[in-house]
C-alpha cells in the first residue's frame, strides 16, 4: 500500500502513528531515499505500507521544479513492484501533481463513488482526467473498475445512482457494492482493515467480494 495523500488516512487506518514516521512517501518523492528504506509493516493487516504525512504538502509545489515530475513515483517503485503480487496506490480526491504521479505509475484505476447525486455529476471531469493521462502520459492506464461506496440500498438516490452507472459503465461497474457499515467504519481507529477487524461484518464481506473481482478483472 502507497499512501500518497497528505493527510495520512491510509497509514493512520493501518495503525502506524503519522507524526512519528521518521521517512514517508515524501522522501520517497524527492530522492532521498528509497522504496525499501522508506517501507514499513503494518501489523496484523499483514501487508507492507509506505507511509504518508503532513510533509506531503509541501511536495505538491517542490516536485513542480523537478524533470519528468509525473514519473517519480513509478520510477521510485520500479525497485520494489517484482516483490509484490499487488501494489495499491491511494491517492488524493482531487487531482494534483500526486495524482497525476499515481496514475503515471499504475496499470489499473479503480474509481470510488457514493451513491450520492454530486458524487455522480464530479465523474464527467475524473473520466476525462484519466483519458487524458492515457493520452499523454501512460498508454498502459486503464479503468479496472468503478465500486459504488457507501450503498444504502434503502435510500432511493442511491438506487437511481445506482442505476445510472450501471448504464453508463456497463461491465466496469463493479458487482460487489460497499455497504455503509458501523463496523466498516470502526476499523480504521483501530489501525486494522474490516477483515481483520471483523471478517463477518458486512463490510468486511464486500470487500472480500470486491477484491475477488479486482483479482478476475486483472487476469483477464
Amino acid at each position: 500500500m502507497v499512501d500518497l495523500d497528505s493527510q495520512g488516512n491510509a497509514t493512520s487506518a493501518c495503525g502506524i502513528d503519522k507524526t512519528t514516521v521518521i521517512k514517508s512517501v515524501y522522501d520517497l518523492l524527492i530522492g532521498d531515499t528509497g522504496a525499501n528504506e522508506v517501507m514499513v509493516g503494518s501489523g496484523k493487516n499483514k501487508f507492507s505500507l509506505i507511509p504518508a504525512n503532513s510533509d506531503l504538502m509541501a511536495a505538491e509545489i517542490q516536485l513542480l521544479e523537478y524533470q519528468n515530475r509525473e514519473f517519480l513515483l513509478k520510477n521510485a517503485l520500479s525497485e520494489t513492484q517484482e516483490k509484490f503480487d499487488y501494489i495499491i496506490i491511494d491517492s488524493p480526491p482531487s487531482m494534483n501533481i500526486l495524482t497525476l504521479n499515481a496514475m503515471a505509475a499504475s496499470n489499473n484505476i479503480i474509481i470510488p463513488v457514493q451513491c450520492e447525486y454530486y458524487a455522480l455529476e464530479g465523474m464527467t471531469g475524473v473520466l476525462e482526467t484519466i483519458y487524458r493521462i492515457k493520452e499523454t502520459v501512460n498508454p498502459s492506464l486503464e479503468i479496472n473498475g468503478v465500486v459504488r461506496t457507501m450503498f444504502d440500498s434503502r435510500n432511493s438516490l442511491a438506487g437511481e445512482v445506482s442505476g445510472q452507472l450501471k448504464r453508463y459503465f456497463g461491465e466496469k461497474l463493479f458487482w460487489t457494492s460497499i455497504p455503509r457499515n458501523v463496523r466498516l467504519a470502526e476499523a480504521p481507529s483501530f489501525g486494522l482493515s474490516a477483515i481483520a477487524y471483523d471478517p463477518e461484518c458486512l463490510g468486511a464481506k464486500a470487500y472480500v467480494s470486491l477484491a475477488k473481482e479486482v483479482v478476475k478483472k486483472t487476469m483477464q
